[in-house]
């Protein structure tokens, strides 16, 4: 039986409920407010051109991630390298990253044909290396597998296009020299050096990084 210390009861819950739907709901909006205008949207051909513009000439695809800080707080002087583990599309990879629940992104990606795509801009901080003092001052990038498992093997296209979107990364960012030395204080990093946990960028990569840096260099001059 209903009687009006039960009825109390219900409308006490019922307005703490929708309180809290009133505070998330207004949480979701500023966080929506704080985002710049192009991210977590299909981009027109104009806006396209706009942020290809501000940042590497070589992007062919571009879909902004909202998972990043806007705008990065320290200047670019590093590079780091990821591997997909997997052979994911750029458009796949964009759409994982523009899930906000997964909280990763990474800048610029590399499918297995050497295409280039952009999921956050150089001049805001992709959360890619588990590392903030790393993402605050470098440019990363994921780059996909055509072997899955064994050493992660990458396509000699996606090694290419790795290596020209460095030098173009360094290039515009005065960075004079790409320097690999094994560990975090280099201007060249790889996500396990950071995660003793994990294997990204896998051993094939990992392997290739002193290559990737004397290529980068010869193409500095």
């Amino acid at each position: 039986m209903s009687t009006p210390k039960n009825r109390r009861r219900v409308w006490v819950l019922l307005g703490g409920f929708c309180l809290l739907t009133g505070l998330v709901l207004a949480l979701c909006a500023a966080f929506s407010f704080r985002l710049p205008e192009l991210v977590g949207r299909e981009l027109t051909g104009e806006e396209t051109a706009q942020v290809v513009a501000r940042n590497s000439p070589l992007t062919e695809y571009v879909y902004l991630s909202p998972n990043a800080t806007f705008p990065r707080e320290n200047p670019i002087e590093k590079i780091t390298v990821h591997h997909m583990a997997g052979d994911l599309s750029l458009e796949e990879l964009g759409r994982s990253f523009g899930e906000w629940d997964r909280q990763a992104s990474s800048n610029y990606a590399i499918d297995s044909a050497g295409r280039v795509a952009l999921y956050v801009e150089e001049a805001d901080q992709a959360w890619t290396s588990a590392s903030e003092e790393n993402d605050s001052r470098a440019v990363t990038i994921e780059v996909a597998n055509d072997q899955t498992g064994g050493d992660w093997h990458v396509s000699d296209a996606s090694f290419e296009a790795l290596t020209a979107l460095c030098t173009d990364i360094c290039r515009r960012n005065g960075i004079k020299e790409l320097r690999f030395t094994g560990g975090p204080e280099g201007s060249l990093t790889t996500h396990r050096m950071l995660d003793p946990d994990t294997l990204c960028p896998g051993p094939y990569l990992q392997g290739r990084m002193e290559e990737l840096a004397k290529a980068v260099n010869a193409r500095l001059g």
